[in-house]
């Protein structure tokens, strides 16, 4: 990879032919534009925040990593490279090199299987260019001397062509055993215990060190060691490598012939290496483990206790604490065997009725079962895997249990005397019909007591441990409040401030959650909480300011603006802390302008200080570990999110990174701007409206209205330029049409109603405008507003044409019905959840058939075209036949397209590509007077095709 000009990296960034100048300024956007238009994902920053490396993909075709030097000119692009890894110091960026598309879509399924990763290794300070082959997987170490390269087993069966040329070679058949000849039967491996090569590469000399039968590998985080696990059962070789990162040598620290090696873990000062180790004879899915512990300093393996109560199984992760004087692990109660059904091998077998129904398939749903089977089912692997959080103290070589059988989660984090944990088990019945709760314990980590702290607390409402375990803060009821452990005291944090802390927008029949915390204060001395609008420091002292101090100084609900702090480093094990005094980086988002700014705060002091804000959308993509590099994206409708780079508090100083805007500047593009009306019950409502290519004023145009639940916060978002279950707003702009995105606020008990009322005045704002024709006004949604859609239908016929892809249409049949993806019943759902009904089927039943599109096909004038797939895991795709067949029944306009073997979203390209079509041609019929498609006029048949050989 040599050296990018600053001209030829702009016409590799943006795509563009080297005769781009004698390109036309702007050209109609089409679908096969669209299928090449690059996103951008999230970018990797190097610790030392110098190198930026970021994937560029298109929606069809092959990725290309794009990489950065921050501290100079070098810039450099992978062809077919994606996920991006950087070293440490931004010298290396590993990244994955995938077969390209027109092989997998060209290939038959036999040859696909062979086509494997690879991995292709950048030199950002020469350009050089090194790739490995069949790679499954790959990581930096923490301190960026080495890369760890895992490779694909090799176990591809040749095929006959392949085989008949190998026994036809005379050195093969020379090695031919001779008939007759006993041949020695080789041990049968489970896949699970199956190893493949490894090498460990030496970044500082390019050497490699290379590994066989490895099936686990660790590093710890201060750059000494490396641990590889190799485990060869026909040989009866397993052994554990030690690997000294300064100088590559190798030790083997241990070895044996029967026992199969599991999960291991270094410690991060280099004294601790953690192994288990089971009967290799065993089938894996029910071998019992132990637990070897080495003392690498003294170079002794050390005696660790065990439990009778306690085991370990395959499943089983070990990590030491950050500090190396804990390990952690997983525990089990029992490892078994799983069990297998007889076969019937005699005569007498076939009237055995024990063994006969011993084949049954048969699942009993009890009414007494914590989980509906099907959701049992989908739990079932998650379950298998579960085990039990305990630690080992180091220093005492004291065992202690946290997790167990009645509060079975235990969310590991580096605190030293106390861990949070947690059971859904007195829920779980009632999820089918409440939705998710949980009760939260506080376990001591030296004794494995356990603390109740809360009962039946929403499970996405989880409590905030300080960084030292002094406190817990947690939200309930409309208020934060704080307990001190060591007290066993609790105290209300914001009862007194007169300020909400629930959701302000709250509209669903269930408690209102709180907007979250942030970080919390060094020493436990605080912590940041948010409500609405504005940033709250409460003391954790009782002698520290009663009201606690708004950082924001009431600014945000003054002016509007949502501030949140934003660009602290992220560790999820060790979240960031904030030094008293400390400068804060704070994202505004303007409720009125729906535009976004930067500020700056200080620790405890009111008051924020602008950096920078407009008619833009900002969103912090990462921070580095070691320096105060910012990366973060600025976007508007008519800009794309190119890439900035900044110091961590002077975001405005932002050096941009990225240049595919240049993409949409070869387009025709609409604009953007903000729409106010007020609702049918006087709430005010606000929306986004996308004015067509070559707007004109005082034309009226066809007007597509796509929605869901709040959608004007999009209106700075660069529209998402791919091909899938959405109209692309970019494409229809610059056919002529004006897109709609309103917000829709419900009412609790009538979704429906509310919806429509909504949308129908929202349309006529736009109409009032003078920018919507009356008699071209599309309306389109997928899922909810799919949902709503099917029902809107039937109230108004402002609609000229609808969409609705994978709507709910039967409320009163689709409440006892199952989420295939998750198998959880849907009755939660429409009691507490998204549906808002508020109330059960049995106790409002009128509600059901209220909110219900079907209930209402008579009323139906506006044409229906309804998409699902076959396969939908989240709405039964029968909702769709409900109203198919109902609207056929009464003689109404109704197309179904039912896409084979997709599920809730389409995900198969050509269904993709053939959906996007046919609305499009739908849409231009009925909004623009196109000539109608055949299959919209006349259907079409059935067909199947020639099967492939």
């Amino acid at each position: 990879m040599k050296l990018l000009s600053s001209l030829s990296l702009l016409l590799l960034l943006t795509g563009l032919p080297v005769q781009a100048e004698e390109t036309p300024a702007t050209q109609a956007l089409t679908l096969n534009d669209i299928m090449h238009f690059e996103s951008l994902s999230t970018p990797v920053l190097a610790a030392n925040g110098e190198v930026l490396a970021v994937e560029a993909k298109p929606d069809r075709g092959d990725s290309r990593t794009l990489v950065r030097q921050l501290t100079s000119d070098a810039s450099y692009s992978v062809a077919g490279a994606s996920a991006p890894q950087v070293s440490r110091d931004g010298r290396f960026v590993a990244m994955v090199k995938q077969p390209s598309l027109l092989a997998l879509e060209s290939s038959d399924a036999k040859a696909k299987k062979r086509l494997k990763s690879a991995m292709v290794l950048l030199d950002t300070h020469t350009g050089a260019e090194r790739q490995f082959e069949r790679v499954k997987s790959f990581a930096f170490n923490d301190t960026g001397s080495h890369l760890a390269i895992w490779f694909e087993a090799d176990d591809d069966k040749p095929d006959a062509a392949d085989k008949a040329t190998a026994e036809s070679d005379p050195e093969k058949l020379a090695q031919k055993p001779v008939a007759g000849a006993s041949k020695p039967a080789e041990p049968k491996v489970d896949k699970y215990d199956l190893g493949s090569r490894f090498a460990l590469l030496n970044l500082g000399n390019a050497t490699l060190s290379e590994f066989a039968h490895v099936t686990a590998y660790a590093m710890d985080k201060t750059g000494l060691h490396a641990a590889v696990v190799s485990n060869d059962i026909p040989g009866q070789q397993h052994q554990l490598t030690l690997i000294a990162l300064a100088d590559d040598k190798q030790t083997q620290v241990y070895q044996a012939k029967l026992r199969q090696l599991g999960a291991l873990a270094l410690s991060d000062n280099g004294q601790w290496l953690a192994l288990t180790q089971g009967d290799a004879a065993q089938a894996p899915y029910g071998r019992g483990y132990e637990l070897l512990l080495f003392d690498l300093a003294k170079g002794n393996r050390v005696s660790v206790p065990s439990s009778s109560a306690w085991t370990l199984n395959r499943y089983a992760k070990l990590r030491f604490s950050a500090d190396s004087e804990r390990l952690f692990f997983g525990r089990v109660p029992a490892v078994s065997q799983q069990p297998s059904r007889a076969k019937i091998t005699r005569e007498q077998d076939l009237y055995d009725e024990t063994l006969v129904t011993g084949l049954r398939d048969l699942r009993i749903w009890h009414g007494d079962d914590p989980l509906i089977k099907p959701n049992e089912v989908k739990r079932y692997k998650e379950e298998q895997e579960r085990t039990y959080l305990a630690v080992l103290h180091l220093e005492s070589n004291s065992l202690v249990q946290l997790g167990d059988l009645q509060v079975p989660d235990v969310t590991y984090s580096e605190q030293r005397r106390f861990l949070l944990a947690s059971s859904d088990l007195p829920y779980r019945k009632m999820i089918t019909w409440a939705g998710f709760y949980r009760d939260f314990y506080l376990v001591d980590i030296n004794t494995g007591h356990k603390r109740l702290l809360l009962t039946q607390q929403p499970s996405d409402q989880a409590p905030s441990l300080s960084p030292n375990a002094k406190f817990v803060a947690y939200y309930r009821q409309g208020n934060v409040l704080l307990y001190d452990i060591a007290a066993a005291t609790q105290r209300n944090l914001t009862q007194a401030l007169g300020v909400g802390f629930a959701d302000e927008d709250h509209d669903y029949p269930s408690p209102a959650p709180g907007y979250g915390f942030g970080p919390w204060l060094a020493d436990d001395a605080g912590l940041l909480v948010y409500d609405k609008y504005d940033v709250w420091q409460f003391a954790t002292s009782p002698s520290g300011s009663a009201n606690g101090v708004n950082l924001t100084a009431g600014k945000g609900r003054e002016a509007g603006i949502q501030y949140r702090v934003k660009g602290l480093v992220e560790d999820q094990e060790r979240p960031p802390v904030l030094a008293a005094d400390a400068s804060l980086l704070l994202q505004g988002y303007n409720e009125r302008t729906k535009g976004d700014g930067f500020y700056r705060a200080r620790v405890g002091r009111a008051g924020v200080e602008p950096l920078m804000s407009g008619d833009y959308k900002l969103t912090v993509l990462g921070r580095s570990k070691d320096a105060a590099t910012l990366v973060y994206s600025r976007q508007r409708y008519d800009l794309f999110p190119d890439l900035y780079t900044s110091d961590y508090l002077t975001p405005q100083q932002a050096e941009r990174q990225t240049e595919l805007d240049a993409q949409r500047q070869r387009f025709n593009w609409g604009s953007a701007e903000l729409v106010h009306w007020t609702n049918g019950d006087g709430k005010p409502l606000d929306g986004v409206l996308i004015k067509p290519s070559g707007y004109q004023p005082g034309h009226k145009y066809p007007v597509l209205v796509y929605y869901y639940r709040f959608m004007s916060d999009r209106l700075h978002a660069f529209p998402q330029m791919l091909i899938n279950h959405r109209p692309n707003f970019a494409w229809y702009a610059d056919n002529g049409y004006a897109i709609f995105l309103p917000d829709i606020r419900f009412e609790v008990g009538y979704p429906g109603q509310s919806s429509v009322q909504a949308l129908t005045s929202g349309v006529q704002k736009l109409i009032e405008l003078g920018i919507a024709d009356p008699d071209a006004v599309g309306l389109h949604g997928h899922s909810w507003s799919g949902y709503q859609t099917a029902f809107a239908v039937t109230q108004t016929r402002m609609f000229k044409a609808a969409v609705a892809g994978a709507p709910v249409t039967n409320m009163t049949s689709a409440y006892s019905g199952i989420r295939h993806g998750t198998g959880l019943a849907r009755q939660f759902q429409y009691e507490t959840g998204q549906s808002r009904i508020g109330d059960s089927l049995f106790a409002a039943p009128q509600k059901y058939m209220e909110n219900s599109p079907v209930f209402y096909v008579e009323r139906i004038e506006t044409p229906l075209m309804i998409m699902f797939g076959d396969k939908d895991d989240a709405v039964p795709w029968e909702q769709g036949i409900e109203l198919y067949l109902a609207m056929r029944r009464a003689g109404k306009e109704v197309v179904l397209l039912q896409y084979e073997d997709e599920p809730h979203h389409l995900k198969k390209y050509p269904n993709k590509l053939d959906y996007s079509i046919r609305m499009k041609q739908y849409f231009d019929h009925y909004l623009k007077g196109a000539k109608a498609p055949e299959w919209l006029t006349q259907g079409e048949a059935y067909r199947e095709y020639k099967q492939e050989d």
